[in-house]
C-alpha cells in the first residue's frame, strides 16, 4: 500500500484481534468465505450480526478499484464522522481533507479488493484536521463471482464510551 497517513498503522490478516466487533465480524467473515478467497454479499446476513451492524460499512468497488461508493454506512460511523455519506465516493467524501487523505483511504480499500485479503487499519484521525478518537477498523472484500471483489465490507470502530456528547450527530433520517 504506497499512500499512508500519519498516524495510522496498517496489518494484512490480523490474527487476535482484541476489539470485540472486529473478531466477531472477522470470525463471520472468515466462516461464511469457507474456502472461497472471500464470501459474496448475498453470503452476509444483517440478522446475524445485529449487535455490530452500527460500526459496519458496505461499499461497491469501481471499476478497476479506482475508487469505492459507499452503499451502507452504520450509524456509529456515521456519528463519528458527524455527516451522512451514503451513495458517495471515498474521492467526494475524504476531498475536503486533502489529496493524501483520498489516497490512503482508497489505498486501504483497494489493498484489501485487490489481493482479497483483510486489512485492518488503526491509530489516530489527525489527519482529517479536527479532534477526532483513535481508531480500529477491517476492509475485508466480497466477491458475487468469487474471483473479482465487487464489494468490500468494512468495520470501522471507536471507543463509543469517550465519544463527546456536545458533538452533533448527523441527521439519519
Amino acid at each position: 500500500m504506497a499512500a499512508r497517513l500519519a498516524g495510522i498503522q496498517n496489518e494484512i490478516d490480523p490474527q487476535g484481534l482484541e476489539n470485540p466487533a472486529l473478531a466477531f465480524l472477522k470470525t463471520y467473515w472468515d466462516a461464511k468465505r469457507g474456502t472461497r478467497a472471500m464470501p459474496a454479499r448475498a453470503d452476509i446476513n444483517p440478522a446475524e450480526m445485529k449487535e455490530h451492524l452500527g460500526w459496519v460499512m458496505l461499499l461497491d468497488a469501481l471499476p478497476g478499484f479506482v475508487d469505492f461508493r459507499y452503499r451502507v454506512i452504520g450509524t456509529r460511523v456515521t456519528q463519528y464522522f458527524v455527516t451522512e455519506s451514503t451513495g458517495k465516493t471515498v474521492t467526494e467524501v475524504f476531498e475536503p481533507y486533502g489529496e493524501a487523505a483520498v489516497k490512503g483511504v482508497q489505498a486501504i480499500y483497494r489493498k484489501a479488493a485487490r489481493d482479497k485479503t483483510v486489512v485492518r487499519s488503526y491509530g489516530g484521525a489527525g489527519w482529517l484536521g479536527r479532534a477526532f478518537l483513535d481508531f480500529d477498523a477491517l476492509a475485508m472484500p466480497l466477491s458475487d463471482d468469487g474471483e473479482t471483489a465487487n464489494m468490500v465490507m468494512s468495520v470501522f470502530t471507536f471507543d463509543f464510551s469517550k465519544f463527546s456528547l456536545s458533538r452533533e450527530p448527523a441527521s439519519l433520517g
